[in-house]
């Protein structure tokens, strides 16, 4: 059955939070840059409302790093072990690590979210080079792993996405750096709203002003007709991802709606509702299936200054209208 000719399929707010510096995993992020916008930064979570706007200096001023997702090696007690991977490019081999417990244990016992215990997402410095995928859990020893090659050199942030056990069960997502040896030539993103893949054409229209709701559509199409068949994939018809240039700060988010059902299909388009905390540009990589078949279409798209936003050093800039 096709869902898309009869409705949208909207998306969870993107509140991107940022910290840290240029490629750095796990460093303090200023209170002046939260801005207030910690609330509903839950990555796997559907919240409600965008009271990032309405945010005061003394509510930022309480702002913590350990509130936000994606910026820290450790959090509420869970720390990502170094990560293990082959050293240069070209070379062959496996990429591995733990998620460790307060006592150094690793931990083996997960909450499924969006199909999977664990979802790996990996990116070059420079955005350039993106993947999502799904490491292998050793429940003997706690390690996560899989195959891996690094196509270029560069200085690489793994981010590993999972929810805890429990009754008291949070999402978390821990991050740290790689160094891969190689010549490193980085590339500087500029606005992309289409993206060609795999012989289909993805569109992105819509504008993200920082500190409101945005509406952004994704449309995909092949040969010029519209495609009718999205699959779900990970419990969704369609899987975002965002990170800003500058410092990688993360987010995905997924589709929202009902959990697609088995046979149902939709499209052509997928609608997010997106709010940037600040002015600057965003890297945007969509994850879609069809035909079993996953492609990323990647996007840049800048964020302009709004009511209540701030830039990208954290200052707040008021409508002037």
């Amino acid at each position: 059955m096709n869902a898309g000719a009869r409705l949208g399929i909207y998306g969870l707010g993107l509140v991107v939070a940022f910290g840290g510096a240029f490629g750095i995993a796990g460093a303090l992020v200023p209170d002046s840059a939260v801005a207030g916008w910690t609330k509903g930064s839950e990555m796997n979570g559907h919240q409600e409302g965008h009271g990032g706007s309405n945010a005061t200096v003394a509510e930022t001023e309480v702002a913590t790093a350990s509130a936000l997702k994606g910026l820290s090696l450790g959090i509420d007690g869970y720390v990502l072990s170094p990560v293990q991977a082959p050293a240069a490019v070209g070379e062959s081999g496996e990429l591995s690590f733990q998620i460790q417990d307060a006592d150094g244990d690793p931990v083996t016992e997960y909450t499924t979210a969006h199909d999977k215990d664990l979802h790996l997402i990996v990116a070059r410095s420079d955005g350039s080079q993106f993947r999502h995928v799904h490491p292998v859990l050793d429940e003997a020893t706690g390690t996560w792993s899989l195959p891996w090659q690094w196509a270029e050199a560069g200085t690489y942030r793994v981010f590993a996405d999972f929810t805890t056990a429990g009754e008291a069960a949070s999402a978390l997502t821990l991050t740290r750096t790689v160094q891969v040896a190689g010549d490193f030539a980085p590339v500087a993103p500029e606005p992309a709203r289409t993206a060609e893949v795999a012989g289909f054409t993805v569109s992105l229209e819509g504008e993200m002003v920082a500190g409101a709701p945005s509406e952004l559509t994704i449309s995909v199409a092949r040969d010029g007709e519209p495609v009718t068949a999205l699959e779900p994939y990970l419990g969704a018809f369609g899987h975002l991802v965002a990170l800003r240039e500058g410092d990688l700060a993360f987010l995905h988010v997924h589709a929202e709606g009902d959990e697609p059902k088995a046979g149902e299909t939709a499209g052509p388009t997928i609608v997010f509702n997106a709010e940037a905390p600040t002015a600057g540009r965003y890297l945007l990589y969509l994850d879609f299936q069809v035909n079993g078949e996953v492609h990323t279409a990647e996007f840049v798209l800048d964020a302009a200054h709004g009511k209540g936003g701030t830039d990208s050093e954290g200052e707040s800039h008021e409508d002037e209208h």
